[in-house]
């Protein structure tokens, strides 16, 4: 474990990360994180928030397959692959 550092609340609140931290984990300008409160400490987490273009260019490329090899989709069948898809997304991150 790293030695703590000490830092300055500025008159807006605002605290400075140190730079070893921030490139430690790759924190830029306007990256998001979560913010905790325990008892007396805080604690920040990078927020890791999903390439949601990356997502869709994955499901369509999964529609794609499916309107090959069955052919056009209904409305009803495009949104239980989108379902199917999130749900399988979800078991891969838990």
């Amino acid at each position: 474990m790293a030695e703590p550092d000490i830092t300055i609340v500025s008159d807006k609140g605002q605290i400075v990360i140190p730079a070893y931290l921030r490139n430690k984990l790759g924190i830029k300008p306007r990256t998001k994180l979560l913010v905790y409160n325990v008892e007396d400490t805080i604690i920040l987490k990078k927020l890791t928030v999903p390439d949601l273009e990356k997502e869709m260019k994955e499901l369509y490329k999964e529609i794609d397959k499916k309107l090959v090899k069955y052919g056009e989709l209904s409305e009803e069948e495009i949104q239980k692959e989108i379902e199917r898809y999130r749900a399988e997304k979800r078991k891969k991150k838990a």
